[in-house]
């Protein structure tokens, strides 16, 4: 695997992180992006691994990511009575 010839497959970043390694040679990776974070596994279809196929409603720009708003924290466990 070249993850330095990988691009995110939502924002077109070029730095990409292998996160994981399958304990099976050459099965799959774990990859995410250091700018959007998202995170693939290279087996997956390539609508979730390649830019030129994934969907064009959920790719981002830098501007969209600069722009998202914040996600808002888990709240604490409820506790039972």
């Amino acid at each position: 695997m070249a993850a330095e010839t990988t691009i995110c497959p939502r924002c077109g970043h070029q730095t990409i992180e292998q996160l994981y390694t399958s304990p099976v040679p050459g099965a799959w990776d774990v990859l995410q992006c250091a700018l959007c974070f998202y995170t693939w596994r290279t087996s997956e279809p390539d609508r979730r691994t390649r830019r030129d196929a994934y969907p064009d409603g959920f790719k981002m720009t830098i501007e969209d990511i600069e722009n998202a708003p914040e996600v808002p924290t888990v709240p604490p466990l409820r506790t039972r009575p």
